[in-house]
């Protein structure tokens, strides 16, 4: 691999890091207040997984636009419906990857608090679904694709 390939993929990882960090912010922000609230005890506490869910359906949205308006920009990547297919169904992976944390801390461990919760579906559940998410979008979701050349015939 060349040093300019490296710095370019280093660039790359950071810019996807930094992306996925603003996205950790927005999903724990989004659970916290759904969940916890100021006292302790917001209007979803007894319902984490979908409050999750919404949480990770808006960080989702910072993710893609982030991802494809800075991680991945130097591709040439024309409108497909399939690209957003698959970025859902990753996206949907991902998310079963950070709920099946947070299930099994309150359900399995029985613990519900603010620190295992976040400990549990928004750190451990969300560093999971974040080396997943690199991998399937760079290879799947927001692949390289070689510009068509244009026919001086057509």
């Amino acid at each position: 691999m060349s040093q300019n390939t490296r710095l370019k993929k280093l660039r790359q990882a950071s810019a996807f890091l930094v992306i996925g960090g603003l996205a950790f912010v927005v999903d724990a922000l989004t659970y916290n207040l759904l969940v916890f609230w100021v006292d302790g005890r917001g209007p979803m506490f007894d319902a984490p997984v979908p409050a999750k869910i919404i949480a990770i359906v808006v960080a989702s949205i910072v993710t893609y636009i982030g991802n494809r308006y800075w991680t991945f920009n130097d591709r040439h990547l024309p409108p497909k419906l399939s690209r957003y297919v698959l970025f859902v169904v990753f996206n949907l992976i991902a998310m079963g990857l950070q709920l099946g944390c947070l299930w099994f801390s309150r359900y399995v461990l029985g613990l519900d608090s603010v620190l295992a919760d976040n400990i549990s579906g928004t750190i451990i559940g969300q560093i999971l679904a974040t080396a997943f998410r690199f991998f399937t979008y760079d290879r799947f979701v927001f692949p390289h694709e070689e510009k068509t050349p244009v026919s001086e015939n057509a």
